[in-house]
């Protein structure tokens, strides 16, 4: 009989994992659609937000009246992840002005729509730069401050369903969310000792700038190829991550979740429906 089944207790005693964390998020690339949409939704869950932008100062500022009017706190700072080292500096600033930390959302990325044989490496690096570089310096000094604080945390990774699934003209985009997906893995076994989690969500066609939809309503059967035949919604994606946040998912850590529609289960059904090469062309 082991010694929890006796009623003795454990030789030793993990780090709470199930809720203690501050009620304070970072959340990168917070000045339009999942960005924003998650920095609202985790005020609305009685986190205070601090939010950043690279160019889209009045986007922010948007996000950050949302945020106030939901009755938290809003903290909004301007940073260019394409120098990632300096970039990553602004969730110490962050940090230290709202009190402390409990959540990282690393949402800002960049795509690209470009083959690989007429790319240049500058392209190609500033895209890793953005999207798998910051995550990496974002998370670890989020990750330090909850391990020094120790009260545990949530990290979740914004990826894509191009974390598994390739797509002609975005080289460095699905390269970088392939290894964010790892990054979130490996995070997620170093990290367990410190109580804290990490996590990735990876949305399909959202309605939001990035996909040059402009944040529109998603209209029905409009992708046939879809299973639910639409784009989804930022606050979809939203929710997810909001979750993965949220003490209730304290058992969960190193998973993806999916938030596409079914898209990824097409390929093969997909794959058998073309009668056409046109999208080797891309």
């Amino acid at each position: 009989m082991s010694e929890t089944q006796t009623g003795a207790a454990p030789s030793v005693q993990p780090p709470d994992q199930f809720g203690d964390y501050p009620r304070t998020a970072v959340v990168t690339g917070g000045d339009s659609g999942i960005g924003r949409a998650t920095a609202v939704r985790l005020a609305q869950a009685g986190f205070d937000i601090g939010l950043t932008y690279h160019s889209d100062e009045e986007g922010a500022g948007i996000t950050a009246e949302e945020v106030r009017a939901a009755g938290r706190r809003a903290e909004v700072r301007r940073h260019d992840l394409t120098d990632p080292v300096a970039g990553s500096r602004v969730v110490d600033d962050l940090t230290e002005v709202l009190g402390g930390i409990g959540v990282l959302v690393n949402n800002a990325g960049r795509g690209t729509s470009q083959g690989l044989l007429d790319m240049d490496y500058d392209l190609w690096r500033a895209t890793l730069a953005v999207d798998l570089d910051a995550p990496f310096l974002c998370s670890q000094a989020a990750a330090r401050h909850m391990r020094d604080a120790g009260r545990g945390g949530r990290i979740v990774n914004v990826t894509s369903v191009h974390e598994a699934y390739p797509r002609i003209g975005a080289g460095p985009y699905c390269a970088a969310k392939g290894g964010l997906r790892m990054l979130t893995r490996t995070l997620a076994l170093e990290l367990s000792l410190y109580g804290i989690t990490a996590n990735a969500v990876a949305p399909g066609e959202i309605a939001t700038p990035m996909t040059g939809q402009h944040e529109q309503t998603p209209e029905q059967d409009t992708r046939a190829g879809y299973p639910l035949a639409r784009p989804g919604d930022a606050r979809e994606v939203a929710a997810a991550i909001a979750f993965l946040a949220d003490p209730a998912a304290s058992y969960i850590t190193g998973a993806t979740l999916f938030v596409d529609g079914g898209m990824t289960m097409m390929g093969p059904q997909a794959g058998g429906a073309l009668d056409s090469p046109e999208w080797r062309a891309g």
